[in-house]
């Protein structure tokens, strides 16, 4: 990993700038989802992940931006089963760019 993300750095890659990349956080890994604009970036269906660590509300299955943060305390079982499915994806898929400053 190379670089530690502020929370205000990571919202800097959220989309809304076509020349930057888009960038998301799962359990405080930053991943470069620039290759899925279209998913992650402006107008698409997930931009209210871009730029923010969004674990809960992917392991809770919300595309809602109150569910973009890292409480996974009340998460079922299945829900944080969930959430490693998605990881699984995202580190198949996308690079790992760094992570978020705790």
């Amino acid at each position: 990993m190379s670089h530690t993300f502020t929370a205000s750095e990571l919202s800097m890659y959220n989309g809304s700038e076509g020349d930057k990349p888009v960038y998301i956080a799962v359990k405080g890994i930053v991943y470069d989802v620039s290759a899925s604009r279209d998913f992650y970036g402006k107008g698409g269906p997930y931009e209210v992940f871009a730029g923010r660590e969004c674990s809960r509300a992917l392991a809770i299955m919300k595309v809602d931006l109150a569910a973009c943060n890292d409480n996974l305390a009340d998460c079922t079982a299945q829900q944080l089963k969930t959430l490693e499915d998605w990881i699984t994806k995202f580190n198949s898929k996308y690079a790992v760019v760094g992570k978020v400053a705790l």
